[in-house]
């Protein structure tokens, strides 16, 4: 992250959007939506991420997302699963994604994170050997990829340019091909030393600049395949959990027998990572204290490393292998473990179920409330709707139809803008309102984003002036409001038909020549997506065209109170902040185009709302309002 992602997308001068992993982990699809919203082409993360979005993201939650852009999907940081790319793709090939888009990379700290990249474009080579010469002897023995005794193993391509990769044996020797041996490596991104550790330093760095990566690995002609660490570091959801460390946790709770702790990482195929396995010895023999020791051990891992064990035993004393000088032997029993010397994990404890069942409870009482509350704030609603619309109704359309055309009318929307937002439960506040005070006896063209079917209403009810919309000439069809837009006189623009739009734009510039204020959403149309969209440049043109000043306003709060594919209003604050009328220096095109990047910067500063790439506008789904 720091040095692949944010320090590569600074020197290369790449845009980057950072997302924080635990919204990652809360809903995985918004890493999807993300690369959809940006158009990204270079996307990097563990391979449990991917196994994540596979089983964890609903069809429904991602309908619409296109990920055609993604160029490169990097997998690294831990073991990359053959199955978890197969499912990756066969879930998401359907929205876009190549297969060819997956890059399996290994790298590590000491060489500056990179060392060994597959040629981009090119689809995973996977290589499958027999599980029994492989586990035995070491060998790589390449089988038809069928049945219960084969391993399979993901290409990690060849070494970065000026870095070279070797597999040795115990003696440090060129390992045979498809012999498993230890990776070393070499090259100019290779660390100096380990920061005040001369101990690690000295065992790492080897004679002529080479460094033992600790790693696992075979080659299959210039092929490199990982296939696991020397040492027992545990991989859990992107994370290098020290053994060791977690050892001294558990060791510390009243009751476990200090040194009589083995902490290990098992591999699990459903999820694409590792499961986290403590076992550890205590003298107590009584079933509640020993449920209470596996408790207080899960609460001691998760306070400390932010990850719970998946499996604690508490077991007798000597159960615990270790060496004849009392070291710890990790690999025995992980062995032990997994071939079922060690009785597997037990039912939850019943003090740890009632914890889990209280959370639990909790959480859904939470939820009901608030489900409650949002439908009896709907009856309210609704109820409070239906009588203004027999009371106030009738007598809206009657003043619709008598009152002359033009500005009466536009008079009769801001009131009943005010009256609907205020029975909805919305307030609204306005900052900067001086600054649509004429500046020079210049006509002012208003610039604002667009986040809701709330923005008009809300512009209405707050900007002081008498101004009129461009609207889409679409709504003209629409009951109520296309009736409002018409008496209104507020322009309308027809977006299919050149010749039409041509004179549309004519039409909004001599009602700007004759001193009429014309608000534009820069950003055409909205979606459901938060983000400053790309603006577009009739505003820009038409102020340049006739002299006029541009006023930003940035709307804050009005998505929220009616977000998209929604038809009833949520209460709350709506902000308008309305920002210093601009003016170009630059004649023409020039001007106008410097017109639309100072406005949307201004908009930008203050909408609440990061700024989505240029290329987003293509990404639109078809049907979104605009």
């Amino acid at each position: 992250g720091l040095i692949g992602t944010w320090l590569n997308s600074m020197v290369n001068a790449i845009p980057l959007t950072l997302m924080s992993p635990v919204a990652f982990l809360a809903r995985p699809e918004r890493w999807l939506w993300a690369i959809h919203a940006q158009r990204a082409t270079l996307s990097a993360a563990p391979n449990f991420a991917y196994e994540l979005c596979v089983r964890k993201i609903r069809d429904e939650d991602i309908d619409g997302l296109d990920l055609s852009s993604w160029r490169a999907a990097f997998n690294g940081s831990e073991q990359v699963s053959a199955a978890t790319l197969e499912r990756f793709v066969e879930r998401f090939e359907r929205h876009g994604f190549r297969r060819e888009a997956l890059v399996p990379v290994y790298g590590l700290a000491e060489s500056a994170v990179a060392l060994s990249v597959p040629p981009l474009g090119r689809v995973p080579v996977v290589d499958a050997v027999a599980r029994e010469p492989f586990e035995l002897e070491r060998k790589a023995v390449p089988v038809q990829d069928a049945g219960e005794d084969v391993l399979r193993f993901v290409s990690v391509g060849r070494p970065l340019a000026g870095h070279e990769v070797r597999v040795v044996d115990e003696r440090g020797a060129d390992a045979e091909e498809r012999s498993v041996g230890h990776v070393i490596f070499r090259g100019p991104s290779c660390m100096a030393r380990y920061h005040h550790n001369p101990d690690a330093t000295s065992r790492a760095l080897l004679p002529d600049g080479w460094i033992d990566s600790g790693d696992l690995a075979y080659r299959s002609g210039a092929e490199l395949f990982v296939t696991g660490r020397v040492k027992d570091l545990i991989k859990k959801t992107g994370r290098n959990l020290i053994p060791q460390d977690i050892e001294e946790v558990v060791g510390a709770v009243s009751g476990i027998r200090r040194g009589c702790v083995a902490a290990f990482g098992v591999a699990d195929e459903t999820t694409g990572t590792e499961r986290i396995v403590v076992l550890a010895e205590t003298r107590a023999r009584s079933r509640e204290e020993r449920d209470r020791l596996e408790c207080e051990a899960v609460a001691a891992v998760a306070a400390h490393t932010g990850v719970p064990p998946d499996v604690v035993r508490v077991v007798s004393p000597g159960v615990v292998p270790k060496t004849p000088s009392g070291k710890i032997r990790r690999t025995a029993a992980r062995e032990a473990y997994l071939a079922g010397r060690i009785a597997g994990p037990r039912a939850i404890p019943l003090r740890l179920r009632l914890g889990l069942l209280a959370g639990s409870a909790t959480n859904a009482l939470t939820r009901a409330g608030r489900r409650i509350g949002r439908a009896m704030q709907i009856v309210w609603l609704t109820m409070v709707w239906t009588i203004a619309l027999m009371v106030l109704g009738p007598v809206v359309v009657a003043l619709l139809y008598l009152l002359p055309t033009g500005r009466p009318v536009r008079v009769l929307g801001r009131v009943a803008a005010r009256v609907a937002l205020a029975m909805s439960g919305c307030r609204v506040t306005v900052e900067g309102a001086e600054q649509l005070r004429r500046r020079d006896g210049r006509p002012l063209v208003l610039v604002t984003n667009h986040t809701s079917y709330a923005d008009t209403p809300v512009l209405l009810a707050a900007l002081p002036i008498d101004f009129v919309f461009v609207a889409m000439r679409e709504i003209e069809r629409w009951p109520l409001i296309g009736t409002f837009a018409r008496r209104g006189s507020h322009p309308m623009v027809d977006r299919w038909r050149p010749t039409q739009s041509v004179a549309d734009e004519a039409s909004i510039h001599a009602r700007l020549r004759g001193g009429e204020t014309v608000l534009f959403f820069a950003e055409g149309g909205f979606s459901a997506m938060r983000g400053l969209k790309p603006f577009r440049l009739g505003a820009f043109v038409a102020a340049q065209a006739i002299g006029a000043c541009v006023v930003p306003i940035a709307l804050t709060g009005s998505r929220e109170r009616l977000p998209a594919d929604t038809r009833m209003p949520h209460p709350g604050h709506v902000h308008v902040w309305i920002g210093e009328p601009l003016q170009s220096e630059s004649p023409g095109w020039r001007g106008a185009v410097a017109l639309r990047d100072e406005a949307r910067r201004a908009i930008a500063a203050h909408c609440g709302e990061p700024v989505v790439a240029a290329t987003v506008a293509r990404q639109i789904p078809p049907g979104t309002p605009e």
